[in-house]
Parts: structure tokens; C-alpha cells; sequence
């Protein structure tokens, strides 16, 4: 089991660089928040659009199937197992409707070919509003998960921290410490892969002393997870401190003097392309998303 390639959450792709790799850290920040914020109030077209966009888009980044395959794969079955239940579960109108007129022999027809029940079998019932509330939980679950794991798997942590830093300059205005707000946020998704290592460390540990669980029994077992999240709480803890060693030693004081310009942030004309890909997307999203 390796937790590091199963799970790249927080990782950077470094290589192949595609087309997503060079665009401008803002621009694509811009993009994430667009495919986060658009979907609120959205009908169900658009968010199935959201979708199959990102997909699409994975697709002509060229990005490797190999680090894809097993988030995406996994990401589509859970969204596909929330559809489902929540296609099956009540609508929420548990409501028992009686008829206004007493009941007659005569047979009325229906003007229009309208059912409220759209699927019934045994006691499951597929109602328009339940298979509706399926479409969008299922398709805001995708969208917000892929869509921030793309944006980390093609932006480096430190162009991340520039981009949010510039377009954050202005509140420096009023004395808000961006600067450690960003210095904060870096050392996090740096810090990402170091805990994801010792999970892995600690599950490895464990399963190289083949353990028979069942005659240790619940009581038993339980004892032996709290001492691996107590080593784990450790481990975690002796790596922030070394990190905080490391700063110290080289002479870190405060992070407006010791600032390191690691990204020069300058838009090329594929940025203003994308920005103008983005402003198509909300016009897109007024017209036809409401």
C-alpha cells in the first residue's frame, strides 16, 4: 500500500509540464474558484456539464492515466454510490394527499403526460425531486474534490503561495499579516506528503507483524490503533520540529525579512486567453446555468 501515489492529495505532478503546468497560478486560482462557485444555484444541466469540463479538460492536458486512474476511478464510483442512494432515499414529502371531490366512477384523464414518481419498484420510490437532489449532490461532490486536486496536481506549492500572496497584497493596507498567512499555507502543503509518509510508515509497521485481529478482539484491537494515532501524533510532532529547527537555524526571524522570490508571476498571452476563456464560462454560466 502506498499512500504517496494511491492518494496524491496536496502532490505536485512534476513532470510531464502541460499546458496546465505554465498557465499563471491567479489565472487558474481564478478557474478553481469559477468551478466551486458556479455549481451554487445552478440547474442540473450545468452541473453535469461541470463534469464532463473536467474530464475533458484532463483529457487535453495530457495529463498520465497513471495518476489519474485510481482518484478519478474512485471519485466517479462514489459519486455514482451518492446517486444512487440518494436517487432511492425520501424526497422529504411525507405528505398523504387526499382528494378534494369525493371518488367517482368516471375515469379522468390526465391533460399532460406529467409524473411526479418517475421509478417505483417494491418500497423505492425514484421521485422528480429526489432524483434531482441526486444529480446535484453526486455532481458537487466530483466537482469540488477534482477540481481542487487538478489545480494542486499541476501548481507547485510555492507558485500557489505567490499567486494568493499577490492577489492579496492590497489587504496589506490594513496591517493583515499576509505574509504569514502565506508562509503558514506553504509549510502546510509542504507538510501534506510528510504525514501521508508516516501513515504509510505505521500501516507498513503493522502489517509486517501479522496481527491476527480476530482473537485480539475489539477491546484489544482498539488499544493497538490509539497507541499507532499516538505514534502517529508524535511522529507528526517531532517532524514540525524539526522544520522549525531547520528555520531557526538558518537564521529565520520574521518572514518580511527573509522573503524568497521563488516564481517571477508575469501573464503571457495563454493567460489572457484563459481569462477570456473564463469570462465565456460565467457569460455560459448566466445564460444557461440558471
Amino acid at each position: 500500500m502506498d499512500l504517496l501515489r494511491s492518494l496524491p492529495i496536496g502532490l505536485y505532478l512534476e513532470k510531464p509540464l502541460t499546458w496546465l503546468h505554465r498557465l499563471d497560478p491567479r489565472v487558474k486560482l481564478a478557474w478553481l474558484m469559477s468551478l466551486i462557485l458556479t455549481p451554487l444555484l445552478s440547474n442540473p444541466y450545468w452541473r453535469i456539464f461541470l463534469v464532463l469540463f473536467l474530464i475533458i479538460i484532463t483529457s487535453l492536458a495530457l495529463i498520465p492515466w497513471r495518476v489519474q486512474k485510481k482518484q478519478m476511478s474512485w471519485l466517479l464510483f462514489l459519486s455514482l454510490v451518492v446517486f444512487v442512494m440518494t436517487s432511492f432515499s425520501p424526497d422529504g414529502f411525507n405528505l398523504t394527499y387526499q382528494p378534494r371531490l369525493p371518488t367517482s366512477d368516471i375515469i379522468i384523464t390526465q391533460p399532460t403526460d406529467y409524473q411526479y414518481v418517475l421509478y417505483k419498484i417494491g418500497n423505492l420510490t425514484v421521485t422528480r425531486r429526489s432524483f434531482d437532489l441526486a444529480i446535484r449532490v453526486s455532481t458537487l461532490l466530483f466537482t469540488l474534490i477534482y477540481s481542487s486536486n487538478l489545480y494542486l496536481l499541476t501548481t507547485a506549492p510555492e507558485q500557489i503561495t505567490a499567486g494568493i500572496e499577490e492577489l492579496l497584497s492590497p489587504l496589506r493596507k490594513f496591517k493583515l499579516p499576509i505574509t504569514e498567512i502565506v508562509l503558514t499555507l506553504t509549510l502546510a502543503l509542504r507538510f501534506i506528503p510528510l504525514v501521508l509518509e508516516e501513515i504509510q510508515n505505521l500501516i507498513r509497521s503493522i502489517s509486517t507483524r501479522a496481527i491476527n485481529w480476530k482473537k485480539l478482539g475489539i477491546k484489544k484491537g482498539l488499544k493497538i490503533w490509539l497507541i499507532v494515532a499516538e505514534k502517529l501524533l508524535a511522529n507528526i510532532l517531532l517532524r514540525a520540529e524539526q522544520i522549525a529547527i531547520a528555520m531557526e537555524v538558518r537564521g529565520f526571524t520574521t518572514p518580511n525579512q527573509h522573503q524568497v522570490q521563488w516564481h517571477q508571476l508575469k501573464l503571457s498571452i495563454y493567460d489572457f486567453l484563459a481569462l477570456f476563456c473564463l469570462l465565456l464560462f460565467w457569460f455560459s454560466r448566466i445564460t444557461i446555468g440558471n
